[in-house]
């Protein structure tokens, strides 16, 4: 039974599909979903990049909230938001551990090859490094 799903969320349409698929989840087994959004800081700006998160990350996380809304309005009760600094996929992977996870769902938007070695796969660092079920959502 699930109890508590997280889904990564960066407002890209794989991303709000993972959200309604993990809203069903939870709907249908009595769970919580916890919407996290993962700001990556850039090197050498870690200061800067705090100030910005301390100040904008309530309003950041109520304007997740409300798009969330509109998505799945009879689902407010069951959705909680973070907005959180860092890499995506390390954010998520901590995410389980704090909040006792115990289900991710993310997107997956297919890049080519390159785009891959420069930027990386958030669905990729997850599914190697979770420790509970992965549903990547396509």
């Amino acid at each position: 039974m699930l109890k508590y799903a997280l889904v990564g969320y960066d407002g890209s349409a794989s991303s709000q599909r993972a959200f309604r698929y993990a809203v069903e989840l939870a709907r249908a087994g009595g769970g919580r979903v916890r919407v996290v959004n993962a700001v990556k800081l850039i090197e050498g700006a870690a200061d800067t990049c705090a100030l910005v998160m301390a100040d904008s990350g309530a309003q950041r996380a109520n304007e997740l909230l409300a798009e969330l809304k509109t998505m799945a309005p009879e689902a407010e009760a069951l959705i909680d938001v973070e907005v959180v600094p860092g890499n995506p996929g390390d954010a998520l992977l901590q995410q389980v551990k704090q909040h006792g996870i115990d289900h991710i769902v993310i997107g997956h938007t297919e890049r080519g090859a390159l785009a891959r070695w420069l930027l990386g796969s958030v669905s990729t660092d997850v599914l190697a490094g979770a420790r509970v079920p992965v549903t990547v959502v396509p």
